[in-house]
């Protein structure tokens, strides 16, 4: 992990702070969120610390990829098989408050839109 991972997603992926694990790899981490907003609600953060989306860089595809095939192996774990959302905040205007890359995986309930 880079040097840039102090933000308590980092200290999670270096089991610095314990979380409910659901899903560990040597690329990414999927936990309980603390404050769900739905009866099913994972956090898929890469090991390897991008700050947000928009700062992933071409070379990151393959950890990109992998991420989103981890939200579906975890929503296929979980038993999501209605259906489930998957969102990734994006700087302040889209929310985000942690500033390490995490896709939320929401699931258990019908979804509404628009979100927010």
């Amino acid at each position: 992990m880079s040097d840039n991972s102090d933000t308590i997603f980092g200290r999670i992926a270096r089991k610095e702070i314990p979380a409910d694990i659901v899903y560990e790899d040597n690329l990414c981490l999927a936990f309980r969120d603390i404050n769900p907003q739905a009866p099913v609600h994972v956090l898929v953060i890469p090991k390897q610390a991008i700050a947000k989306l928009a700062d992933a860089e071409s070379h990151d595809h393959a950890l990109m990829g992998h991420l989103l095939l981890t939200v579906k192996r975890v929503a296929d774990q979980l038993g999501l098989e209605n259906g489930y959302r998957v969102v990734i905040n994006t700087g302040k205007d889209g929310g985000q408050t942690v500033y390490h890359l995490h896709l939320h995986l929401l699931g258990g309930r019908q979804m509404t839109w628009p979100p927010g």
